[in-house]
Order: C-alpha cells, then sequence, then structure tokens
C-alpha cells in the first residue's frame, strides 16, 4: 500500500511541476505580447486566470492519467497544491497574502481546471 501512495505522490508532483512549466512558458508568451503589441494591461487579470486554468488542466491531465484512477480527485489535489504552492511562494517574496474575490476566483479555477483534467486525463489513457 505504501509503495503505491509513493507512486501516487511522485505523479501528482509530475502534474505540479509540468503545471508550472507550462504557466511559466505562457506567461512568457504573453510577456512578450504585452511588450511588443498594443493589447492592453486591463487584460492581465483575466490572461493570468486563463493562463493558470490551462496550465493546470494540462498538468492535470498528465499526472492524473498516469495514475490511471480516481481522475477528479488527483486533479483537484495537483490544481489546489499548485494554487496553495503559489500563494504561499507570494507571500515569501514579499506581495503578501491576501484574500479577495480575485484569489477566490484563482482557486476555485485551479481546482476545478484540476478536476476537470483528472476526468480527462484518466479517460484519454
Amino acid at each position: 500500500m505504501e509503495n503505491i501512495l509513493d507512486k501516487n505522490f511522485i505523479k501528482i508532483i509530475k502534474g505540479i511541476v509540468i503545471s508550472c512549466i507550462v504557466t511559466l512558458l505562457l506567461l512568457f508568451i504573453y510577456a512578450l505580447l504585452l511588450r511588443f503589441t498594443n493589447i492592453g494591461e486591463n487584460t492581465i487579470s483575466p490572461v493570468i486566470i486563463a493562463i493558470t486554468g490551462v496550465s493546470i488542466l494540462i498538468g492535470s491531465s498528465i499526472g492524473a492519467g498516469s495514475i490511471k484512477k480516481n481522475g477528479i480527485i488527483n486533479g483537484g489535489i495537483i490544481g489546489l497544491t499548485y494554487i496553495i504552492l503559489l500563494y504561499l511562494l507570494s507571500s515569501l517574496t514579499g506581495t503578501g497574502f491576501a484574500l479577495n474575490m480575485y484569489s477566490i476566483i484563482l482557486m476555485c479555477v485551479s481546482a476545478g481546471a484540476g478536476a476537470i483534467g483528472g476526468i480527462v486525463g484518466v479517460n484519454l489513457k
């Protein structure tokens, strides 16, 4: 039983790492678009939410898909762990932790995208 939990834990970590890599890649592309086009800064919040959702969807599809069962739970764990880590890191870097409507929306998007990605990943494999 312990060996199965260890393997699942590693696969969940894999999903979180993939989500982070996809996030960084998409944020870099978005930063380039902001810099070299006339896209307004008023698009930052919705784009950040979309990038987070897409990144978690991809990461949880891969992570939970490799577990091959309980996709909604494992995907949700990936999404929630990702966003908790993000908030902890932002608190450590000095931006502070504030629970407002934007952060609540981001948490809901993260959990929902993780759950959906987990379902998709389990059913595609």
